[in-house]
């Protein structure tokens, strides 16, 4: 069986649009699933906080994959929206790690992707035009006049296949890492901290 229980990371007070954001919500309850023979998903916890969004991580295993979900609650914020709306291209950048945990050692980065969601808002047709990269490569793309599409497209991921678990050893420790950054097209962070907010959460793989 494979169970996961999501980390939860919070941060101190930015202005941010608040609202629900209506679909591919990891679930904060156990997950179970037939396919899941693989691995036993643990847990994680780690206190770094910075601004009032709350990046959640849940990895899965299945069958041969390592799936990545993840939720960037609060990550619309007043400043997020006025630079789409504006007409600037809003990109936020999620770096994504598979670690090994190494007890007094340092962990290992296994493998690495980046996630880019841009947003481009136009002014004439009010369509947002919304792109996902996996490592420079688009992945998928549509238009929408839809605002809590942008949020959900823009803020989180749902079971991403992002690495093979034949990069993994059997009975070990590993942990997905995800750190979120923003800007619009023309350099300027939008988010008032260096690299933005980052969350973890752990896992061991049996095969």
């Amino acid at each position: 069986m494979c169970y996961s229980e999501p980390a939860i990371f919070r941060m101190p007070a930015v202005t941010a649009q608040q609202g629900e954001i209506r679909a591919r919500r990891p679930s904060p309850t156990w997950r179970q699933g037939v396919w899941c023979a693989v691995a036993l998903l643990a847990f994680a916890q780690s206190a770094h906080t910075q601004g009032n969004q709350t990046l959640r991580v849940t990895p899965l295993v299945r069958a041969d994959r390592v799936l990545v979900s993840f939720e960037l609650a609060g990550g619309l914020t007043d400043e997020v929206r006025a630079a789409i709306y504006s007409g600037l291209r809003t990109t936020f950048t999620y770096t994504i790690e598979l670690r090994l945990d190494v007890p007094a050692w340092r962990d290992r980065t296994v493998s690495t992707a980046t996630i880019t969601n841009w947003v481009e808002y136009d002014n004439l047709t009010r369509f947002h035009n919304v792109v996902r990269l996996l490592d420079g490569r688009t992945e998928e793309a549509q238009s929408t006049q839809n605002e809590d599409a942008v949020r959900v497209w823009m803020t989180s991921l749902d079971k991403f296949p992002l690495f093979r678990t034949s990069l993994l050893e059997p009975n070990r420790e590993y942990y997905i890492r995800v750190s979120a950054s923003a800007r619009p097209s023309n350099g300027s962070f939008l988010w008032p901290f260096g690299s933005g907010p980052s969350a973890q959460s752990r896992f061991t793989f049996i095969r």
